[in-house]
Order: C-alpha cells, then structure tokens, then sequence
C-alpha cells in the first residue's frame, strides 16, 4: 500500500506575511504542501526571529502542525535571488525542502 508524502517548505519572508496571520517583517515560515487551496495548507510562522530554525525547531514545528519527517527525509537546501518586482534590492532567499508524513502514520516498511 502506497502512503501519501507531503512536501515540507521552509522559507524565510523578508516582508512579513498575510497569512496565516499578518506579521510586519522579517520572520520564517514553514508550511505543509497539500492539494487544495493555498489557504488551508497548515502553517508555522517564527515571529521573533530572522535565525534560521534549528533541526529541533523545525521538528517541534511539524509537529504542532501534526507532521513528521518522512523516514530518511532531510532537508534539503536551495538559493533563489527572490523576484525582481521587491521594493526593496534583490537578496538572496534561502529555502529549505524535505518529504513529511501525518504524525501516527506508521514507519515505511
């Protein structure tokens, strides 16, 4: 039997957010990709600080959004300039990636 995996996103916001709630900002976000709507997509937003979440952190988040790491997951980082429209100069965005899976799902056998 095939188990579904979901696609964590971790990503710092340099300014703030809209969603779930609005932050003024700088502040990271992780969320959940699911099909349906962006808008019901669980969501954990750092307020109180630009550093990037630690392994602990981002575990304890996924888990308040009722997630785990998928077995042998790991995060996978990237680079991106961040689009060209912001008000503010171009910078660097980084992004984080891994395979999650409902927490109480069984281990992959």
């Amino acid at each position: 039997m095939s188990r579904q995996v979901f696609g964590a996103r971790l990503g710092l916001r340099c300014c703030g957010t809209t969603y779930p709630e609005p932050v003024a900002g700088p502040c990271w976000q992780l969320y959940v990709v699911m099909t349906g709507l962006v808008s019901q997509w669980p969501t954990y937003t750092w307020l109180t600080s630009t550093e990037v979440p630690t392994p602990a952190e981002r575990e304890a988040a996924l888990a308040e959004l009722n997630y785990r790491l998928a077995d042998g997951a790991e995060w996978e980082w990237s680079e991106d300039a961040g689009p060209d429209y912001h008000p503010h100069p171009v910078r660097v965005a980084l992004l984080a990636a891994a395979d999650v899976r409902p927490l109480g799902e069984g281990s992959e056998s």
